[in-house]
């Protein structure tokens, strides 16, 4: 699958240490696993010119109380807190000055965040799209992607996820519903 550097941009989806590092409240093994492929990806449009975002969840530690029905914390147990180490991205993922770090405060990176008009100002159309969970933030951030007009193509092998259902569910539904998928191999910047 080949992309234009020049329009199309990698999201990084929540990489952050509470999902991805040992020590992490929601720790998965195969979001730590994901670490590898993710940078590989994040190198390779980097060095082709494509633009790089990074998602980071965060809450701050007062969201929820007087949430009528949407509340995290109740669903998932306080994690990613505003300010807290859980909150940073994992140390084997570089960001740079020239990166753009996306907070968002629910499963969407483009709900109540600059993310749309930030792609669109710079003419961005095609978003390859990593990270973790494949099922929650990967495949909302995805979905509303397309739904604003970008291209959101899934690499299915740079992925985290709680079980291998939830990553084969989110892919499938990605291709079926939305967007397209591909692999780590596949993705080719010219």
């Amino acid at each position: 699958m080949r992309f234009d550097p020049s329009e199309t941009a990698v999201v990084v989806v929540d990489m952050q240490n509470g999902f991805c590092h040992p020590d992490g409240s929601l720790y998965a093994p195969p979001s730590g696993e994901a670490i590898d492929p993710v940078a590989r990806l994040v190198e390779r449009g980097r060095e082709a010119g494509s633009r790089i975002v990074f998602t980071r969840d965060v809450h701050p530690p007062e969201q929820f109380e007087d949430a009528h029905y949407y509340d995290e914390f109740d669903r998932w147990g306080e994690h990613v807190t505003e300010g807290s180490w859980e909150a940073e991205i994992v140390d084997d993922l570089s960001v740079r000055a020239d990166d753009h770090v996306v907070e968002k405060h629910t499963y969407d990176a483009f709900h109540r965040t600059d993310l749309e008009g930030w792609l669109s100002a710079r003419g961005i159309r095609d978003l390859v799209i990593c990270g973790t969970l494949a099922n929650v933030c990967v495949l909302h951030t995805a979905g509303s992607a397309g739904l604003r007009d970008f291209k959101p193509v899934v690499v299915e092998d740079a992925l985290g996820y709680i079980e291998a259902d939830h990553r084969e569910y989110a892919v499938d539904h990605a291709d079926w519903l939305f967007g397209e998928t591909t692999t780590l191999s596949d993705v080719a910047f010219e």
